[in-house]
């Protein structure tokens, strides 16, 4: 039953012409966007700030799943209703942001791990709770003279697979996202190079 339900819902992810939205800032990141407008970030103002996203008319046409931030899933519209049942009532599909966010790679300088899978089995069940039916994990790859090493992508796909493995058991569709950094002065060449590597591990 469960395999039939995480087929259904990564189908329903890539109908031609409909993307998927991400919506899971961190609050850093939202206070740039805010700042810049004169917005004071506070918790209602990114719910309303995220409620006029996905309550824009039309929005359905283009955006088929929404990446959800934890403050977010938890939120209700104006009218009361959950933001997630919201998103599903207007044809979106929500989804949910688990990762905990990067941090430096011990015995490696200058990589990252990304971290977050202490307690993601129970977060994961809470999640689907309240309405997620996809989850997301990013790993980041950082391209430099000496890196990635081969123990920085085996750790990150390691954590990935182990993060996706979880979801599928909870019943949701893992969005698995190696990241490679293209910022740098190597070649696309190297760039290509460095993401068959990820992709492949």
């Amino acid at each position: 039953m469960i395999v039939t339900q995480l087929e259904s819902t990564a189908r329903a992810l890539v109908p031609s012409g409909r993307g998927i939205l991400a919506a899971d800032e961190s609050h850093p990141s939202i206070e740039k966007r805010f700042s810049a407008l004169g917005i004071e970030n506070t918790v209602d103002n990114r719910r309303v700030y995220r409620q006029m996203l996905f309550t824009t008319p039309g929005v359905a046409a283009f955006i088929i799943g929404v990446i959800l931030f934890d403050e977010t899933i938890r939120q209700k519209a104006d009218d009361g209703m959950p933001l997630g049942d919201l998103l599903a009532l207007r044809g979106m599909i929500p989804g949910i942001k688990v990762d905990k966010g990067t941090r430096a790679l011990a015995g490696s300088a200058g990589e990252l791990i990304t971290e977050g899978l202490d307690g993601l089995r129970e977060r994961l069940a809470e999640y689907r709770g309240l309405g997620a039916r996809f989850a997301k994990w990013r790993a980041v790859i950082t391209i430099g003279s000496d890196i990635p090493t081969p123990y920085c992508i085996d750790t990150n796909a390691h954590a990935l697979a182990r993060y996706a493995a979880l979801c599928q058991e909870a019943g949701l569709v893992p969005i698995v996202e190696p990241e490679v950094h293209m910022d740098g002065d190597h070649t696309i060449g190297r760039c290509a190079e460095v993401t068959e590597r990820v992709t492949s591990a």
